[in-house]
């Protein structure tokens, strides 16, 4: 049965269920007209929308949640000029908070050239979501940054595998909700999830044709819709609503690894699924030579001119915060969404800190891309946090060949890269690298099962493995402390620490230090691993605070002897404090540390030594930490 198309309103975008019906917005300037596409039992109803400045809008009395969507867009079809409009084109409304079905990649998706063929059979739909939910008094737990311990982990890959988990529910956001799940954020000590990303992705072409998929998530189809592939239930957005409402029932923090810098449409010739066929010229970054094509600083075919489409992103982060409650955002390759068209100026980062909606929510800059003056590592405003690699680089570094030039600073903040304090983020290992197990396991990376001839990931992890490439018994001592040395001095530096989802479980990747593309056992946690690891892991967390608190003066550093170091850290060293004491032995023997005076006892020692006098014997690879 066809509906009566009122004239609507042209805000909010999107489409939004009032209890009577449905009212649609969508913005385009170009369009010469719009056409709103229902569909329902194997038919398309199409409906002609009002325009109203940039926006089309209309109003369908009688229609109910679940009702199925698009768009099509008439006008300009000029490439040299940024449009490509093409009515023949279904297209997935940018605002859209929730989808139906996947791309299925067929030549009538290309936007290279106008093509009459209908993609409509193609194109996933938009779905009409019902917006109340019962948050019974949900509220954010709002974590101090000095207490915030944060657990990088993906949806799926997080409880696939955990046999505590009710198996229908293994992989999606339920089980992640799960008490089983939250049990063990809560035994490990974490204050916060930063969740690999949930909007809805796509599985890239060339992915599918090798047999594999895009795990990770990092090609953004949709900025408001919650991924499907999560999902347990048939409704994802209340799924995800609920998961959200759990862990912070458990004072756990949802931060979202979000990618606003590029899209899954791609360069000129990928395919034409929501923005480039709405406004490629607003949203979109041309070629300052050629208009046709894309300036592209991500590596991902396309960049998102963020000036540009500064509202949409800034609406979507909105909606994230307001309706479905998440805690902060880790903006993926975010010296893109900083740029202008003079270059990095990290304006878009400002309106969102000063945002009244946003300015609560913790923000984290991954603070690079692959453009012009793209590493933009302490750049970023006040209060965002960055992931600071250098601080990777530097404990990697040590743990393998003696102390980084720069250990000492990263290890008390990081202040000489910093304008604003307490801004670094840091991590040893992320979901991009080596695992930690892979780290002190393997030299060189094995990617082969990627299908791109061991050329993808990074070669230089500065890993080091203990002697002997691949997994070796005789080497697992020597291996468990080196892990367990590394985890110490991520908790113990000044800064936020990032713990990623696993190496607490002693979890390998086979040396494969880019499995974006596996959705399989290689990346999926293996909880046979429910040991040792976790239970250390677990105490230096609650330790973290203690040590914390006690570094209330500057710090000394001094040699084994007990001297103070003029220039580098040696092999072994002492970082001083009034009523603390770090050592750390980088080395392969034993050393012996001279004391300070005073009464000290040991708190921790990666070894598990605790025999104290006025000399104190640390193992190979060892750290340990003193109170008086």
């Amino acid at each position: 049965m066809r509906l009566e198309l009122g004239p609507g309103t042209p805000a909010p975008l999107g489409a939004h269920w009032d209890g009577a019906g449905v009212n649609f917005a969508v913005e385009s300037a170009p369009a010469t007209g719009v056409e709103l596409c229902l569909f329902a039992a194997g038919e398309e109803h199409r409906y002609a929308l009002t325009r109203s400045g940039d926006v089309w809008h209309g109003y369908l009395s009688g229609l109910a949640v679940g009702a199925h969507y698009g768009l099509r867009v008439h006008g300009p079809w000029d490439p040299a000029h940024g449009h490509r409009c093409n009515p023949h084109k279904l297209l997935i409304d940018p605002y859209a908070r929730a989808l139906v079905g996947a791309p299925s990649w067929h030549r009538a998706l290309d936007s290279e050239l106008f093509d009459r063929t209908d993609s409509a059979p193609f194109v996933p739909r938009a779905r009409v979501v019902d917006p109340r939910f019962d948050w019974e008094g949900d509220r954010h737990p709002r974590t101090p940054w000095a207490d915030s311990v944060i657990y990088e982990l993906h949806v799926r890959g997080f409880s696939k595998r955990n046999p505590r988990v009710p198996e229908a529910l293994r992989g999606t956001y339920a089980g992640l909700a799960h008490p089983a799940s939250i049990d063990h954020l809560l035994r490990l000590g974490v204050t916060a999830v930063e969740l690999l990303p949930v909007h809805e992705f796509v599985d890239d072409a060339f992915l599918i044709e090798r047999g594999l998929s895009n795990y990770w998530g990092y090609s953004t189809l949709a900025f408001f819709a919650p991924a499907q592939r999560y999902a347990a239930t048939d409704d994802v957005v209340h799924e995800l609503k609920q998961m959200v409402k759990a862990l912070h029932r458990a004072g756990i923090e949802v931060i979202l690894d979000v990618v606003y810098n590029h899209t899954c449409e791609g360069n000129e010739r990928g395919p034409m699924l929501s923005l480039k066929g709405l406004d490629n010229a607003r949203y979109y970054t041309p070629d300052a030579t050629d208009a046709s094509r894309y300036h592209d600083v991500t590596g991902c075919g396309n960049s998102v001119h963020a000036p540009r489409a500064k509202s949409l992103i800034l609406d979507s982060l909105r909606y994230w915060v307001s309706e479905l409650h998440v805690d902060g955002f880790r903006f993926d390759l975010a010296t893109t969404l900083g740029r202008d068209d003079r270059g990095f100026d990290g304006g878009l980062f400002r309106e969102i800190a000063a945002d009244p909606v946003l300015r609560d929510s913790k923000l984290i800059a991954e603070p690079w891309d692959l453009g012009p003056d793209g590493y933009q590592l302490g750049n970023f405003p006040a209060p965002m946090r960055e992931w600071n690699d250098k601080f990777r680089d530097a404990v990697r570094r040590t743990w393998k060949s003696g102390p980084s030039d720069d250990l000492a600073a990263r290890l008390t903040g990081s202040r000489d890269l910093f304008r604003h304090g307490n801004a670094t983020l840091n991590f040893v290992t992320a979901h991009d690298g080596f695992t930690l197990h892979d780290m002190v396991t393997y030299a060189r990376k094995r990617n082969l099962a990627n299908g791109e001839h061991n050329r993808d990931g990074s070669s230089s992890e500065l890993s080091w493995n203990c002697g002997s490439e691949g997994e070796d018994t005789s080497l697992a001592p020597r291996r468990a402390r080196l892990q367990r040395s590394l985890l110490a001095m991520l908790m113990l530096a000044r800064g936020t620490p990032m713990l990623l989802a696993g190496d607490e479980l002693d979890r390998s990747q086979g040396g494969n230090n880019n499995p974006y593309c596996h959705d399989s056992a290689l990346s999926w946690l293996d909880w046979e691993h429910d040991g040792e690891l976790l239970a250390f892991t677990s105490r230096l967390i609650r330790f973290r605070r203690r040590w914390l608190r006690r570094w209330t003066s500057p710090e000394r550093w001094l040699d084994a002897t007990g001297a103070l170091v003029q220039g580098p850290l040696p092999a072994a060293f002492a970082m001083h404090l009034e009523r603390a004491l770090l050592l750390v032995n980088t080395g392969k023997q034993a050393v012996r540390f001279v004391l300070p005076s005073g009464r000290w006892r040991v708190a921790l020692d990666t070894a598990g030594v605790r025999r104290v006098s006025s000399r104190y014997t640390l193992a190979a690879h060892g750290l340990a930490v003193l109170f008086v």
